[in-house]
């Protein structure tokens, strides 16, 4: 069994992040010791790392909790998890698009600035009015 400060440095979890992981019900309440200390098995560190890893991933606390049910149920198809995959992938990819589109403003009004003085500094221009903007990018 492991404590909760175990726990943590075994899966890189914040001790209050798998406390905030048994409210939202991902992980079972630990069972808790004569001095009334969590203790953990290996198990729910599994699980942890599995949900620590699903996070890392960006995928949402709903879309953990369904793949953690999915997981108690070997027999099933995949296709549910396939699901929740190529939702966060659609979701990473318009992120990523996002994130280019920000790049490329950014390169755009820093390569605009000559200027040794604020006063005629494109980027404070450019933050200022929106118009300047090559591109929508909010």
């Amino acid at each position: 069994m492991l404590t909760i400060g175990d726990l943590s440095k075994a899966t890189g979890v914040k001790v209050p992040t798998i406390r905030y992981y048994e409210q939202m019900g991902l992980l079972s309440h630990a069972e808790r010791s004569e001095g009334n200390q969590r203790r953990y098995s290996s198990g729910e560190r599994d699980r942890l790392t599995f949900i620590r890893h699903a996070r890392d991933l960006g995928l949402t606390i709903d879309a953990i909790r369904e793949l953690i049910e999915l997981s108690q149920h070997p027999e099933r198809p995949c296709h549910d998890a396939d699901r929740i995959a190529a939702e966060q992938l659609s979701t990473v990819r318009r992120k990523i698009e996002r994130l280019q589109k920000l790049e490329a403003e950014l390169v755009r009004i820093t390569s605009h600035c000559h200027s040794d003085q604020i006063r005629d500094c494109y980027v404070i221009r450019a933050l200022a009015n929106h118009d300047l903007c090559q591109d929508e990018h909010d």
